[in-house]
């Protein structure tokens, strides 16, 4: 019988840690969010993260800017941010307008308020193991596998999808917990024969029910980090679930796995921002 991996469950009781600790802090918490553009997909997920900071006590402060916002504009605002005092993180919201270079507006963050932890210093300190601050999404994946205690050490870690959000940083924090990890991508060949071999199999490639029953090992763990939508419109993952689960000792579901435990990461995130700020500004 296989676990279900409730992402929900982990998420609360994080925001519930961090909204004690926030208490206790002795200051405001501030998050500054920027959203460029209509992207619909990117409003839910900046509303999901205001409810998440108004419910445990972090201020939000939002920029929403038009589509047709230069990147001179949107820079000169990340420049603000990081010279007032009071805002603790910068989350700027992907993807950008076409006409925006991304990795240029990431560079421009303080990476002490880059709670994304994506500028070039911040993932630096990852792959050194010197890490305050890691990427949401990846860090969610290792909180999930220490909630249930799955072991990670010795394990072969199988992860599909090499992005800067989830592949990348997936792997260096599996590879700091001693797993033997292999990282496959669209040009990864024999991929089936490589993900059958996966202890752990971690998936964030966006192609819903991409993987299915005869890809995954007997008894593997299978962490689906993608968010999709079916032929139906409904939500899905890049786990063939309802095929996959029986084949598993733990599998997470989609909505209700890796999704929740982002938006926890996130004012987790914030609040380590915070506290080392505040440690910076006493020396």
């Amino acid at each position: 019988m296989y676990q279900l991996i409730n992402g929900k469950e982990v998420a609360e009781k994080i925001k519930l840690q961090v909204k004690e600790e926030i208490k206790s802090l002795g200051k405001d918490v501030t998050l500054a969010v920027v959203i460029v553009g209509d992207n619909s997909a990117s409003k839910v997920y900046v509303n999901n993260k205001k409810k998440a900071c108004k419910l445990i006590g972090i201020q939000s402060l939002e920029y929403r800017l038009p589509e047709n916002t230069s990147e001179d504009e949107l820079l000169s605002l990340i420049d603000r941010l990081n010279n007032y005092n009071y805002v603790d993180g910068i989350l700027v919201q992907l993807p950008l307008p076409r006409h925006i270079n991304t990795d240029m507006v990431i560079e421009r963050i303080n990476p002490e308020k880059d709670v994304d932890g994506f500028t070039a210093i911040n993932t630096g300190k990852l792959w050194l193991g010197q890490y305050d601050i890691a990427p949401c999404t990846a860090i969610g994946v290792i909180e999930l596998l220490d909630y249930y205690n799955i072991d990670i050490a010795g394990k072969h870690c199988v992860i599909v999808g090499r992005s800067n959000i989830v592949g990348k940083p997936v792997a260096a924090l599996m590879l700091e917990r001693n797993s033997t990890v292999t990282v496959c991508h669209s040009k990864t060949q024999n991929l089936y024969y490589i993900t059958r071999t996966a202890d752990i199999l971690i998936t964030a490639v966006g192609k819903p029910k991409f993987i299915t029953r005869d890809m995954v090992k007997d008894g593997a763990v299978v962490i689906d980090v993608g968010i999709n939508r079916d032929e139906n419109g409904k939500l899905c993952g890049d786990v063939d679930f309802e095929n996959v689960k029986d084949k598993t000792t733990a599998i997470t579901p989609v909505p209700g796995g890796c999704g929740p435990m982002t938006v926890a990461m996130l004012v987790k995130n914030t609040l380590e921002a915070a506290k080392s700020q505040m440690i910076d500004s006493t020396k």
